[in-house]
């Protein structure tokens, strides 16, 4: 089924209250890292969506329980020089988690087919060649055991223009946009054209797309971690371990233990 921008508009209120839903999810994603370290499994969790769309906030809600031990936020910006004289993907490759490990890609290698599309930063030839060389990068990945979770976070005009007034109006909220945002905001309708072939094209079985309606924070927010936490509890073994024997007799010793 073709994606559509369109059906995720409506932005309506959370329903139910949205601490108590955070709280529940934030202690799930919680147990989730530690699954991951428990059973040496990683994954990759890709945030793709528009300037001022929240993708930040949702990060930043997610890992809030994490132990930073074990996971990495990577903000992908404009490649370097050096990573210019490579293929596209290889500055990915150093990011791609170990063992126990969860990456979290604040934009990712999906720039190909976006920004550097639409701003012409590479040739036709070679966003038209990425498709098939990012949905050949995936496969490899899943097939080497790495979980991949894709989120494209959606607002409308409205909704960014709003959020990109309360950055200019928000003194410690400035450093967040720029002229760039403004260029890419012109550009939207050249922007929703290469979005329609990214989902067409790189909406696998393996590694699909879900479209997080953030017209409505509090609802998008809770949604996105909610459909984290749904897929990675399938993907990863979520069963813990007994106490150590031997730790459970040191800790009668040392100061009486009993099992609850």
């Amino acid at each position: 089924m073709a994606i559509d921008l369109a059906d995720y508009e409506k932005g309506k209120p959370l329903k139910g209250d949205y601490e108590a839903e955070l709280d529940k999810l934030q202690e799930r994603l919680a147990k989730i890292q530690v699954a991951h370290v428990i059973h040496n499994r990683r994954s990759v969790i890709l945030f793709e969506g528009w300037d001022a769309a929240g993708k930040g906030g949702i990060i930043k809600r997610m890992t809030a329980q994490w132990d930073p031990r074990y996971y990495r936020v990577w903000p992908i910006a404009a490649p370097s020089a050096e990573e210019c004289d490579h293929h596209f993907l290889w500055r990915f490759w150093t990011r791609l988690p170990a063992g126990r490990n969860i990456a979290v890609f604040d934009r990712s290698w999906y720039g190909r087919v976006l920004v550097e599309r639409v701003e012409g930063f590479c040739s036709k030839a070679e966003w038209k060649r990425a498709y098939d060389e990012i949905n050949a990068f995936e496969q490899q990945q899943v097939d080497a055991g790495t979980n991949i979770v894709k989120l494209f976070v959606h607002i409308t005009q409205e909704t960014q223009d709003e959020q990109l007034a309360q950055r200019l109006d928000t003194p410690w909220k400035r450093w967040k946009t720029g002229v760039d945002d403004y260029r890419n905001r012109a550009r939207r309708a050249d922007y929703l054209d290469a979005l329609g072939d990214m989902f067409a094209k790189t909406d696998s079985k393996y590694a699909p797309w879900q479209i997080i309606d953030n017209n409505h924070r509090k609802a998008g927010r809770i949604a996105a971690m909610k459909h984290v936490a749904q897929t990675l509890e399938k993907l990863v073994p979520m069963d813990f371990p007994d106490p150590d024997p031997e730790v459970v007799k040191l800790a009668q010793q040392a100061f009486g233990y009993k099992s609850s």
